[in-house]
């Protein structure tokens, strides 16, 4: 079973749209979003079964040129 977390992105002033862009070319979220507040973007994520979240996230989302910090949100199956 996958994984599914919610990665909240804080981008360098001006460069949201490119980082937005560069996320949406590597095709590796189920949703991403624009967010005001705090945060830029919004991407929710499916962890491959097998993949540690942490090292997936670092090795495929979080080297995007333009992203500062990242605050990740892990689901559980409640029901």
């Amino acid at each position: 079973m996958t994984t599914c977390v919610f990665v909240q992105i804080r981008c360098t002033p001006g460069t949201t749209y490119k980082v937005a862009e560069d996320i949406a070319l590597r095709e590796i979220h189920s949703e991403l979003y624009s967010t005001s507040g705090e945060w830029d973007l919004l991407v929710k994520l499916y962890i491959p079964e097998g993949k540690d979240v942490g090292h997936y996230i670092n090795e495929q989302l979080a080297d995007v040129p333009g992203i500062e910090r990242t605050l990740t949100t892990l689901t559980f199956k409640a029901f």
